[in-house]
């Protein structure tokens, strides 16, 4: 019987024969190599389980995956998704820098490229005024200028996203016990089943306003400010400003803060 060892040869043996059988579509070998890299990056990381896992060696490694495969399978959008999520890890600078890449690269698709200028968009919203028009599921009417003089939460979500939903009881605490002072909720769903969602907010009696267009990641608002990961929050103050782009952590804290500036 073959060991752990012999059954890794025998299966790098397979990969290798089936990434240079050219009649494989290249969609096939493009994953079957983001694969191979991505397992040979996870057991590396994984070398010594009591350090614990480098995440920015990781990220950096991530970063030379994408890389590599753009070098191996021009003209793919799989490597530059890898790059758009490695950027997503990253702080504001480093996430600038590599998007700023990716929008730039001719040999990116037109898809890809108006992600990433999205994305730019998105960042460069934050300590800007932000306008923000529409009606919502229900009839309401919303009109970020009209709610001046509030603080606002931009709640980008979807019903299926697992996260946004273990952070909805957290956003349903701060709504409730600071509303009274001026804080206001305005969600942006990536679902698209009007009747599921509509009957999710019913259920879990969501009060504040929901943007929905039945576009998932093609969502409107979502693809204008380059929001490729969910949940994601924005807290806008009193003046209208984007102040925060990722408000999970610490919530009610930046919501009273920002309700006490005049």
């Amino acid at each position: 019987m073959l060991g752990s060892k012999g059954l890794e040869t025998r299966i790098a043996g397979l990969e290798k024969k089936m990434l240079a059988d050219k009649r494989l579509p290249a969609e096939e070998r493009i994953m079957l190599r983001f694969q191979q890299l991505r397992r040979d990056l996870q057991n590396k990381a994984l070398a010594n389980p009591a350090k614990g896992v480098d995440m920015a060696a990781y990220n950096k490694g991530l970063e030379e995956i994408g890389r590599t495969l753009k070098k191996e399978f021009p003209g793919e959008d799989l490597p530059y998704h890898v790059l758009l999520s490695v950027a997503n890890r990253l702080d504001a600078k480093g996430k600038r820098r590599l998007v700023e890449e990716i929008a730039a690269d001719p040999k990116a698709s037109k898809g890809v490229r108006d992600t990433a200028a999205g994305i730019l968009r998105g960042l460069d919203a934050l300590g800007k005024p932000i306008s923000l028009k529409f009606t919502a599921v229900d009839g309401r009417q919303v009109d970020l200028e009209k709610m001046r003089g509030k603080v606002v939460l931009l709640d980008f979500w979807a019903t299926w996203c697992g996260p946004c939903i273990q952070e909805l009881p957290n956003v349903k605490a701060t709504y409730e016990k600071l509303h009274p002072k001026g804080f206001e909720i305005v969600g942006i769903s990536f679902d698209q089943d009007k009747a599921a969602l509509e009957k999710f907010l019913k259920k879990r009696q969501i009060p504040w306003a929901q943007y929905f267009d039945g576009k998932r990641w093609e969502n409107e608002i979502g693809r204008r400010y380059g929001i490729t990961a969910i949940p994601a929050m924005w807290l806008v103050d009193k003046k209208g400003v984007v102040r925060y782009q990722d408000a999970r952590k610490d919530l009610e804290k930046k919501v009273a803060a920002l309700l006490a500036e005049e």
